[in-house]
């Protein structure tokens, strides 16, 4: 709305000026011009009202950064937990997926021979660790022959007939040759059935116009059996065979593997040898010379347990700075601006837990121990020479420090898995009749774990949740688990449950963002509100207006009479 002018009838006869903000008034004479700012004085009415509004969206940009620095420990907290998942437990099985299950093979040799090239091997997580001594005798072949020279690869060699192909002990299928086909022809039909046959062909140019094509076995210690089942005998118009029928020429005969495993001789069809020891895989190289043998260690892969640390420290550190963060003052020692969690009971708490657990001592041991210690800077760092010396001496001891540990008080129920909270308690166990397991109940709860044949398995939502148990028992029992946890369990469990969608920072986060929508909510009313008045100020204004105009109006008529009488 724009300023608008009226001039006004006055008696006085002096002149006199006064100003005011957002409207001005001159005198002159009998006539009065007064200029009113009507846009200042409906801004001025409305910003009154939206101060209100205003404050509370104060409130809520300050929530909002709680909100931020809530998520940012969150987020911190999850990673941490995250990191020390395969530190918090310490069950070895097949299954098991923690540090200490990992396991590494060491190789050395005795005589003259070399042992990365007589042997590779693999080693799975459980896998029973130990010392063992390898010789190898002869490793495993494969079946390969060769035909006689042939002037061509691609021209027809003019001989059809059917021959059936395939290994000793296996699938043998039928293979139909044309006499329009050439060599590399018929190598094509014959790769094109070697799925079934496990025979394989290939083309060898031996020199210009000299070729030879050659048969193998796909698996090893199984001769290539060959029949011709009609029509010209293919393979020995091609020189594979001889009058006997006899493979004429034999580039590599089959024969298994032969091998002496700590003192067992064995042998094998194959040179990958899974299911001698369990979880080993050995890759047999070459035979060992006489007087020559592999000495094999399987232990623990202790580099696993050092970079899992390493990485806990890097996590921990970067909680710990988050949490600095929010405890910056300024030079006069009130909070930092930006701390904006500063004094909060719920981080502190977190911290204070996270910090007792990192003191936990079990055996004797301590995070000091394993070269876990605060630099001046109050940072976590890891000694990797004190944590190497340990784990070489004591890596038990290691591993009841950091892990979660459960035993139960009868050799018939094994520990399939800790959980991420172990708990100690007395299961009691029921068969029917017939000694199969029915039932597993804690003080008579049967709901807590679940049974499927001889497996027990910890219920979701509940204290037991993750614990598994195998029973091999037939009769009923009350069996003793017991449970400890340390250091990286405890922390694990900290980090986790506080992180987690139902912990403690996310209650106080959807505790803020519930306010702020409450305010939020408020400040649309006061802004819808203060709309209204805006526009009910202008047509109020609107009327004061046109009020103006109309007695402006008058006055200049009432002036005009006056001036017409005067001159009469």
């Amino acid at each position: 709305m724009t300023s608008v002018s009226s001039t006004t009838s006055s008696t006085a006869g002096t002149t006199t000026s006064s100003t005011s903000s957002g409207a001005s008034v001159t005198t002159s004479g009998t006539s009065t011009t007064t200029s009113v700012d009507w846009d200042s004085l409906i801004a001025s009415a409305v910003n009154a009202k939206l101060a209100a509004a205003t404050s509370i969206s104060t409130k809520i940009t300050a929530n909002e950064a709680k909100i931020a620095a809530y998520q940012t420990l969150q987020t911190n907290l999850s990673t941490l937990s995250s990191g020390l998942s395969s530190l918090a437990t310490a069950v070895v099985n097949s299954l098991a997926t923690n540090v200490f299950a990992t396991r590494a093979a060491t190789l050395s040799s005795t005589g003259d021979v070399s042992a990365s090239s007589a042997l590779s091997m693999s080693v799975k997580n459980g896998a029973a660790t130990g010392d063992h001594t390898l010789t190898i005798s002869q490793i495993a072949t494969a079946h390969k022959v060769m035909s006689a020279t042939q002037s061509s690869a691609t021209d027809a060699l003019g001989s059809s007939g059917t021959i059936s192909l395939g290994l000793a002990g296996g699938s043998s299928t039928a293979i139909s040759i044309t006499s329009t086909m050439s060599l590399q022809d018929i190598v094509d039909a014959v790769n094109a059935q070697s799925a079934t046959t496990n025979v394989e062909a290939s083309i060898v140019q031996v020199s210009s116009g000299s070729y030879r094509m050659v048969l193998t076995a796909t698996q090893d210690a199984a001769d290539i059996q060959y029949s011709s089942t009609s029509g010209d005998d293919i393979l020995n118009k091609l020189g594979f065979t001889d009058g006997s029928g006899s493979f004429a020429n034999v580039l590599q005969t089959a024969q298994p593997a032969e091998f002496t495993l700590d003192g067992i001789t064995m042998t094998r069809d194959t040179n990958d040898i899974s299911d001698v020891l369990t979880g080993v895989t050995f890759n047999l190289l070459q035979a060992t010379p006489s007087g020559s043998s592999i000495n094999i260690s399987i232990g623990t892969d202790t580099s696993q347990i050092s970079s899992a640390l390493q990485t806990f420290v890097t996590n921990y550190n970067a909680y710990r700075d988050a949490v600095i963060a929010q405890q910056a003052t300024n030079s006069d020692g009130t909070a930092s601006d930006s701390a904006v969690l500063f004094g909060d009971s719920t981080m502190r708490d977190i911290t204070s837990r996270l910090e007792a657990a990192l003191n936990t001592t079990v055996g004797g041991l301590s995070m000091t121990a394993i070269g876990l210690s605060f630099n001046e800077k109050n940072e976590l760092e890891l000694d990797t020479s004190t944590l190497s010396s340990i784990l070489s001496t004591n890596l038990s001891g290691v591993t009841k420090l950091l892990s979660a540990q459960t035993t139960t008080s009868s050799s018939q129920l094994a520990v399939v898995n800790t959980g991420t909270a172990p708990q100690s308690f007395t299961l009691d166990l029921a068969v029917d009749s017939s000694g199969n397991l029915t039932s597993a109940s804690v003080n008579g709860d049967s709901s807590l774990f679940t049974v499927s044949g001889t497996t027990i398995i910890g219920a979701a939502g509940t204290a037991y949740a993750g614990m598994a148990f195998t029973y091999s028992g037939t009769t009923a029992q009350s069996i003793t688990v017991t449970s400890t946890s340390g250091i990286a369990s405890q922390l694990y469990q900290i980090a986790n449950s506080t992180s987690s969608t139902s912990g403690s920072l996310q209650t106080m986060i959807s505790g803020l963002q519930s306010r702020d929508s409450d305010l939020q909510q408020k400040v649309d009313d006061i802004t819808a509100a203060a709309a209204t008045y805006k526009s009910q100020l202008q047509t109020q204004y609107a009327n004061y207006q046109a009020a103006i105009t109309s007695a402006d109006n008058t006055l200049t008529y009432l002036k005009a009479l006056l001036n017409a009488s005067s001159s009469n």
